[in-house]
Protein backbone atom coordinates (compact mmCIF):
# COMPACT_ATOMS: atom_id res chain seq x y z
CA UNK A 1 0.00 0.00 0.00
CA UNK A 2 1.16 3.31 -0.77
CA UNK A 3 0.33 6.91 0.76
CA UNK A 4 0.81 9.98 -0.29
CA UNK A 5 1.21 12.66 2.38
CA UNK A 6 1.09 16.80 2.40
CA UNK A 7 -0.02 19.37 4.57
CA UNK A 8 -0.78 23.24 4.87
CA UNK A 9 -1.64 24.02 1.34
CA UNK A 10 -3.14 27.41 2.82
CA UNK A 11 -5.27 28.03 -0.58
CA UNK A 12 -6.47 31.56 -1.04
CA UNK A 13 -7.37 33.68 -3.77
CA UNK A 14 -5.20 36.64 -3.75
CA UNK A 15 -1.34 37.01 -2.52
CA UNK A 16 0.07 37.14 1.11
CA UNK A 17 2.03 40.38 1.57
CA UNK A 18 5.14 38.62 2.01
CA UNK A 19 4.86 37.21 -1.64
CA UNK A 20 6.32 38.52 -5.00
CA UNK A 21 4.44 36.01 -6.82
CA UNK A 22 0.89 34.94 -8.14
CA UNK A 23 0.15 33.16 -5.13
CA UNK A 24 -2.87 31.07 -6.36
CA UNK A 25 -1.07 30.00 -9.26
CA UNK A 26 2.14 29.02 -7.81
CA UNK A 27 -0.32 26.51 -5.31
CA UNK A 28 -1.95 25.43 -8.23
CA UNK A 29 1.33 24.65 -9.91
CA UNK A 30 2.47 22.56 -6.35
CA UNK A 31 -0.62 20.79 -6.12
CA UNK A 32 -0.37 19.07 -10.23
CA UNK A 33 2.94 18.21 -9.28
CA UNK A 34 1.43 16.53 -6.02
CA UNK A 35 -1.12 14.95 -8.08
CA UNK A 36 1.27 13.66 -10.74
CA UNK A 37 3.39 12.43 -7.79
CA UNK A 38 0.67 10.69 -6.78
CA UNK A 39 0.29 9.04 -10.19
CA UNK A 40 3.96 8.64 -10.94
CA UNK A 41 4.04 6.22 -7.82
CA UNK A 42 0.93 4.74 -8.18
CA UNK A 43 -0.16 5.58 -4.74
CA UNK A 44 -3.40 4.39 -3.14
CA UNK A 45 -4.54 7.10 -0.84
CA UNK A 46 -3.78 10.76 -0.18
CA UNK A 47 -3.53 12.43 3.28
CA UNK A 48 -3.72 16.04 3.85
CA UNK A 49 -3.16 17.40 7.81
CA UNK A 50 -4.90 20.51 7.48
CA UNK A 51 -4.96 24.06 6.76
CA UNK A 52 -6.55 23.11 3.13
CA UNK A 53 -7.83 26.47 3.16
CA UNK A 54 -6.18 29.79 4.30
CA UNK A 55 -9.73 30.84 5.36
CA UNK A 56 -13.02 28.87 5.84
CA UNK A 57 -15.01 31.06 3.92
CA UNK A 58 -13.34 31.75 0.28
CA UNK A 59 -15.20 32.65 -3.17
CA UNK A 60 -17.02 29.61 -4.48
CA UNK A 61 -14.68 30.16 -7.92
CA UNK A 62 -11.46 29.69 -5.61
CA UNK A 63 -12.68 26.53 -3.70
CA UNK A 64 -14.22 25.07 -7.25
CA UNK A 65 -10.98 25.69 -8.99
CA UNK A 66 -9.39 23.54 -6.19
CA UNK A 67 -11.89 21.03 -5.85
CA UNK A 68 -10.90 20.00 -9.44
CA UNK A 69 -7.58 19.33 -8.56
CA UNK A 70 -8.83 17.65 -5.38
CA UNK A 71 -10.77 15.60 -7.76
CA UNK A 72 -7.64 15.07 -10.17
CA UNK A 73 -6.12 12.70 -7.27
CA UNK A 74 -8.31 10.22 -8.90
CA UNK A 75 -7.54 8.21 -5.58
CA UNK A 76 -9.31 8.66 -2.05
CA UNK A 77 -8.40 12.07 -0.34
CA UNK A 78 -8.82 12.32 3.73
CA UNK A 79 -8.17 15.30 5.72
CA UNK A 80 -8.52 16.87 8.79
CA UNK A 81 -9.02 20.78 9.68
CA UNK A 82 -6.67 22.93 10.56
CA UNK A 83 -7.20 26.00 12.60
CA UNK A 84 -7.79 28.11 9.28
CA UNK A 85 -10.06 25.64 7.75
CA UNK A 86 -12.46 26.98 10.42
CA UNK A 87 -14.43 30.08 11.75
CA UNK A 88 -12.27 31.89 14.50
CA UNK A 89 -10.20 28.54 15.34
CA UNK A 90 -13.94 27.06 16.42
CA UNK A 91 -13.88 23.56 15.16
CA UNK A 92 -17.90 23.70 15.62
CA UNK A 93 -18.45 25.51 12.78
CA UNK A 94 -17.07 23.15 10.16
CA UNK A 95 -20.13 22.70 8.39
CA UNK A 96 -20.30 26.18 7.33
CA UNK A 97 -17.03 26.41 6.24
CA UNK A 98 -15.64 25.82 2.90
CA UNK A 99 -13.49 22.58 3.46
CA UNK A 100 -17.09 21.46 4.90
CA UNK A 101 -18.81 21.97 1.77
CA UNK A 102 -15.98 20.00 -0.15
CA UNK A 103 -16.70 17.26 2.61
CA UNK A 104 -20.41 17.16 1.60
CA UNK A 105 -19.44 17.41 -1.98
CA UNK A 106 -17.36 14.00 -1.37
CA UNK A 107 -14.64 16.00 -2.88
CA UNK A 108 -12.40 14.48 0.23
CA UNK A 109 -13.27 12.91 3.24
CA UNK A 110 -13.05 14.68 6.30
CA UNK A 111 -11.76 12.62 9.23
CA UNK A 112 -13.49 13.59 12.23
CA UNK A 113 -11.79 13.01 16.29
CA UNK A 114 -13.51 9.86 16.92
CA UNK A 115 -13.57 8.76 13.83
CA UNK A 116 -11.76 4.76 12.95
CA UNK A 117 -11.30 4.64 8.92
CA UNK A 118 -10.33 1.05 7.33
CA UNK A 119 -7.80 1.66 4.90
CA UNK A 120 -7.28 -1.70 2.72
CA UNK A 121 -4.95 -2.79 -0.32
CA UNK A 122 -3.66 -5.88 -1.22
CA UNK A 123 -4.07 -7.61 2.12
CA UNK A 124 -2.65 -4.76 4.05
CA UNK A 125 -5.29 -3.13 6.06
CA UNK A 126 -4.46 0.11 7.96
CA UNK A 127 -7.05 1.98 10.54
CA UNK A 128 -6.68 5.73 9.91
CA UNK A 129 -7.70 8.29 12.67
CA UNK A 130 -7.29 11.99 12.97
CA UNK A 131 -7.15 14.98 15.78
CA UNK A 132 -8.31 17.90 13.68
CA UNK A 133 -7.44 21.43 15.62
CA UNK A 134 -9.36 22.27 18.83
CA UNK A 135 -8.31 25.44 21.18
CA UNK A 136 -6.85 23.11 24.11
CA UNK A 137 -4.54 20.96 21.27
CA UNK A 138 -0.98 20.70 22.92
CA UNK A 139 -2.64 22.15 26.05
CA UNK A 140 -4.40 19.57 27.95
CA UNK A 141 -3.58 15.65 28.26
CA UNK A 142 -1.42 14.81 25.51
CA UNK A 143 -3.06 11.42 25.77
CA UNK A 144 -6.08 12.98 24.53
CA UNK A 145 -4.91 13.83 21.00
CA UNK A 146 -2.07 11.41 19.98
CA UNK A 147 -2.75 8.04 21.61
CA UNK A 148 -4.93 5.74 20.02
CA UNK A 149 -5.40 2.41 19.83
CA UNK A 150 -5.81 -0.73 17.33
CA UNK A 151 -9.85 -1.25 17.45
CA UNK A 152 -9.87 -3.21 14.00
CA UNK A 153 -7.01 -5.56 14.29
CA UNK A 154 -5.21 -3.41 11.37
CA UNK A 155 -1.72 -4.19 10.27
CA UNK A 156 -0.57 -0.24 10.56
CA UNK A 157 -2.54 2.96 12.98
CA UNK A 158 -1.75 6.08 11.24
CA UNK A 159 -2.74 9.01 13.00
CA UNK A 160 -3.27 12.85 11.93
CA UNK A 161 -3.36 15.67 14.28
CA UNK A 162 -3.26 19.59 13.38
CA UNK A 163 -1.00 20.45 16.36
CA UNK A 164 2.21 22.05 17.41
CA UNK A 165 4.03 19.08 17.59
CA UNK A 166 7.80 19.91 17.72
CA UNK A 167 11.48 18.45 17.40
CA UNK A 168 12.80 21.23 20.09
CA UNK A 169 11.30 23.39 22.64
CA UNK A 170 9.85 26.41 21.81
CA UNK A 171 9.36 29.43 24.21
CA UNK A 172 6.99 28.64 26.84
CA UNK A 173 4.02 31.31 25.61
CA UNK A 174 3.87 28.78 22.98
CA UNK A 175 1.28 25.25 23.16
CA UNK A 176 3.90 23.16 21.97
CA UNK A 177 4.13 19.05 22.29
CA UNK A 178 7.54 17.65 21.80
CA UNK A 179 8.28 14.17 19.80
CA UNK A 180 9.91 12.81 22.61
CA UNK A 181 6.98 13.28 24.59
CA UNK A 182 5.15 10.86 21.76
CA UNK A 183 7.76 8.00 22.36
CA UNK A 184 6.42 7.10 26.28
CA UNK A 185 2.58 6.53 25.48
CA UNK A 186 0.32 3.81 25.70
CA UNK A 187 -0.40 3.94 22.10
CA UNK A 188 -0.95 1.53 19.09
CA UNK A 189 -0.07 4.09 16.30
CA UNK A 190 2.81 3.86 13.82
CA UNK A 191 2.93 6.49 12.31
CA UNK A 192 1.94 9.80 13.22
CA UNK A 193 1.30 12.70 10.71
CA UNK A 194 1.44 16.50 11.48
CA UNK A 195 1.17 19.94 10.69
CA UNK A 196 0.51 23.28 11.53
CA UNK A 197 3.87 23.83 12.64
CA UNK A 198 4.81 25.13 8.66
CA UNK A 199 8.80 24.78 9.33
CA UNK A 200 8.40 20.79 9.76
CA UNK A 201 11.53 18.46 11.09
CA UNK A 202 13.41 15.57 10.08
CA UNK A 203 12.03 12.51 9.66
CA UNK A 204 11.48 10.91 13.34
CA UNK A 205 11.61 7.33 13.89
CA UNK A 206 12.14 4.89 16.86
CA UNK A 207 11.52 0.93 16.89
CA UNK A 208 9.31 0.79 13.94
CA UNK A 209 7.46 3.92 14.97
CA UNK A 210 7.57 7.47 13.00
CA UNK A 211 6.44 10.94 13.69
CA UNK A 212 6.23 12.98 10.25
CA UNK A 213 6.34 16.48 9.34
CA UNK A 214 7.12 16.91 5.99
CA UNK A 215 6.45 21.32 6.29
CA UNK A 216 3.82 23.51 4.95
CA UNK A 217 3.41 23.32 0.99
CA UNK A 218 2.59 27.21 1.00
CA UNK A 219 4.63 29.71 2.61
CA UNK A 220 2.71 32.17 3.82
CA UNK A 221 5.38 34.23 5.57
CA UNK A 222 8.88 35.39 5.31
CA UNK A 223 10.73 34.26 7.97
CA UNK A 224 14.51 33.67 7.01
CA UNK A 225 13.72 30.11 7.65
CA UNK A 226 10.99 30.02 5.14
CA UNK A 227 12.90 31.39 2.81
CA UNK A 228 15.61 28.37 2.80
CA UNK A 229 12.90 25.58 3.14
CA UNK A 230 11.71 23.81 0.45
CA UNK A 231 8.06 22.77 0.30
CA UNK A 232 8.35 18.48 0.09
CA UNK A 233 5.25 15.52 0.80
CA UNK A 234 5.76 11.88 1.92
CA UNK A 235 5.49 8.61 0.60
CA UNK A 236 4.71 6.01 2.51
CA UNK A 237 5.13 2.77 1.38
CA UNK A 238 3.57 0.30 3.68
CA UNK A 239 4.46 -3.77 3.27
CA UNK A 240 5.74 -5.97 6.31
CA UNK A 241 7.04 -2.94 7.33
CA UNK A 242 7.33 1.19 7.31
CA UNK A 243 9.14 3.09 4.44
CA UNK A 244 9.13 6.52 4.40
CA UNK A 245 10.40 8.54 1.43
CA UNK A 246 10.57 12.55 1.50
CA UNK A 247 10.08 14.23 -1.73
CA UNK A 248 10.77 17.90 -2.61
CA UNK A 249 8.53 19.88 -5.01
CA UNK A 250 10.55 20.74 -8.09
CA UNK A 251 7.91 23.30 -8.96
CA UNK A 252 8.28 25.19 -5.51
CA UNK A 253 10.95 28.19 -6.55
CA UNK A 254 13.49 29.21 -4.59
CA UNK A 255 12.60 31.91 -0.85
CA UNK A 256 14.68 34.62 -2.34
CA UNK A 257 12.32 34.72 -5.86
CA UNK A 258 8.94 34.51 -4.14
CA UNK A 259 9.16 36.33 -1.05
CA UNK A 260 9.49 39.69 -0.06
CA UNK A 261 11.47 41.00 3.28
CA UNK A 262 11.42 44.58 1.87
CA UNK A 263 9.43 45.45 4.36
CA UNK A 264 10.82 43.74 7.49
CA UNK A 265 14.00 45.29 6.64
CA UNK A 266 12.63 48.86 6.24
CA UNK A 267 10.77 48.14 9.64
CA UNK A 268 14.30 46.96 11.36
CA UNK A 269 16.23 50.07 9.59
CA UNK A 270 13.69 52.28 11.18
CA UNK A 271 13.61 50.86 14.33
CA UNK A 272 17.63 50.88 14.29
CA UNK A 273 17.63 54.84 13.60
CA UNK A 274 14.38 55.63 16.45
CA UNK A 275 16.99 53.25 19.05
CA UNK A 276 20.15 55.83 18.03
CA UNK A 277 17.76 58.50 17.80
CA UNK A 278 16.59 57.99 21.57
CA UNK A 279 19.98 56.65 22.57
CA UNK A 280 21.12 60.67 21.26
CA UNK A 281 18.27 62.53 23.07
CA UNK A 282 18.47 60.31 26.14
CA UNK A 283 22.52 61.09 26.30
CA UNK A 284 21.93 64.90 25.50
CA UNK A 285 18.86 65.70 28.53
CA UNK A 286 21.49 64.55 30.83
CA UNK A 287 23.43 67.83 30.03
CA UNK A 288 22.99 71.22 31.76
CA UNK A 289 23.25 73.70 28.96
CA UNK A 290 20.60 71.25 26.27
CA UNK A 291 18.58 73.64 24.71
CA UNK A 292 15.55 71.67 24.41
CA UNK A 293 13.27 73.94 22.65
CA UNK A 294 15.67 73.89 19.96
CA UNK A 295 15.22 70.00 20.27
CA UNK A 296 11.88 70.53 20.04
CA UNK A 297 11.66 72.66 16.84
CA UNK A 298 14.09 70.74 14.63
CA UNK A 299 12.00 67.62 15.58
CA UNK A 300 8.91 69.57 15.01
CA UNK A 301 10.09 70.66 11.33
CA UNK A 302 11.43 67.34 10.04
CA UNK A 303 9.38 65.94 7.60
CA UNK A 304 12.22 63.00 6.45
CA UNK A 305 11.05 61.34 10.69
CA UNK A 306 7.95 59.01 10.64
CA UNK A 307 4.78 60.93 11.89
CA UNK A 308 4.33 58.48 14.97
CA UNK A 309 8.56 58.34 15.71
CA UNK A 310 8.45 62.38 15.92
CA UNK A 311 5.62 62.45 18.13
CA UNK A 312 6.59 60.12 20.49
CA UNK A 313 10.29 62.34 20.45
CA UNK A 314 7.88 65.02 21.31
CA UNK A 315 6.25 63.45 23.58
CA UNK A 316 9.56 62.47 25.78
CA UNK A 317 11.17 65.48 25.40
CA UNK A 318 8.44 67.23 26.54
CA UNK A 319 8.02 65.18 29.94
CA UNK A 320 11.60 65.68 30.33
CA UNK A 321 11.77 69.01 30.18
CA UNK A 322 8.89 69.52 32.47
CA UNK A 323 10.97 67.08 34.61
CA UNK A 324 13.69 69.48 34.53
CA UNK A 325 11.80 72.31 35.36
CA UNK A 326 9.94 70.82 38.20
CA UNK A 327 13.27 70.20 39.90
CA UNK A 328 14.16 73.52 39.46
CA UNK A 329 11.72 75.22 40.93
Amino acid sequence: MKILYFTDTHIRGNSPRSRKDDFPSTIRRKMEEIIELASNHQVDYVLHGGDVFDHPNLSPAVVGDFASLFRGFGVPVYAIAGNHDVYAHNPITLPRTMLGLLDAFGTLQLVHEGNRIKLEKDGIVVQLSGQPFHYDLDKRDITLDYAVKNEMEAHFCIHMVHSMLVDRPLPDSVAHTLISQLWELDSDVDVVLTGHYHAGFPVQHREGRYVLNPGAIARVNNHLSEMRRTPQVVLITLTDCVDVTVIPLTSARSGEEILDRSHIEKARYQEERWAEFTRQVDAALELKTLNVDTIIETIAENDEIQESVRLDALRRISRAKEMREGEGA
